[in-house]
């Protein structure tokens, strides 16, 4: 999860100043009128997140381009602009601290930025790369909405996860959903061996759980890992230790 989360979610000390400042941008934003409010009303941080959504979104939309053309640059930048979500994920939680400003908004930007760039994003890269059997995207839909369920659940239930002295949260409860990164990096590698559809085909191969091979009972072995890396994501008993 990203440090900006991390910054809003103090002790129990603080919960009162946290609340004051809620109060308080809820209050400005109920003060402010016009067709563009909520534009003026974004923070410096704020448009940082929005740029974490913007890499997500522009590598769905190269995926898209990618299986209209079999154009691999376009491959290659679908794989490469999570990774820039990735550092605007962290810069914006960086300036909300040096900043000293954080709202409601900034938190669900947040977790929906996360949500496109580290969730959606993915999963369709793998089905760009060759997971596109039946069994193969019910599981990333699993994989998607297990990631939507575990940033909800951060969201909701942040101030309850122990905090060391200085307010930072101990662990991650559950798998971090930025560590998706770290399947678009194999694809990565993959892409660059000619390990994808099309070409070599994916590694491992596939598993018939039922009827004949090639119809619906088929998936390839690496859906398992989507799936186990899902569990993962919405576990309560995973504790990730933060750095």
């Amino acid at each position: 999860m990203s440090q900006r989360k991390n910054a809003k979610a103090k002790g129990n000390g603080s919960s009162s100043i946290m609340d004051e400042s809620k109060i308080s941008a809820l209050q400005q934003y109920q003060d402010t009128e016009g067709h563009f409010s909520l534009v003026r009303n974004f923070r410096l941080a704020d448009l940082v997140t929005i740029m974490n959504g913007v890499c997500g979104s522009l590598s769905i939309f190269m995926s898209a381009t990618y299986l209209a053309t079999h154009d691999e640059d376009h491959l290659w930048s679908a794989l490469l602009l999570p990774i820039g979500g990735l550092m605007f994920d962290f810069m914006d939680g960086k300036i909300a601290r040096w900043r000293n400003e954080s709202s409601m908004l900034g938190q669900e930007l947040d977790s929906l930025a996360d949500l496109i760039s580290f969730g959606v994003a993915p999963a369709l890269l793998a089905f760009v790369i060759g997971l596109r059997t039946y069994l193969d995207t019910v599981i990333l839909t699993a994989f998607i909405c297990c990631g939507l369920a575990r940033l909800a659940r951060f969201n909701a239930t942040v101030a309850l996860v122990p905090k060391d002295k200085k307010g930072k949260a101990q662990y991650f409860e559950g798998l971090p959903i930025p560590s998706s990164l770290g399947l678009v990096s194999t694809f990565i590698y993959w892409t660059k061996m000619g390990w994808i559809d099309g070409k070599a085909g994916i590694p491992w191969g596939t598993i018939t759980l039922w009827g004949l091979p090639g119809g619906k009972g088929e998936l390839h072995s690496v859906s398992i890992i989507f799936g186990l890396w899902a569990a993962a994501m919405v576990s309560k008993t995973l504790r990730v230790p933060k750095p």
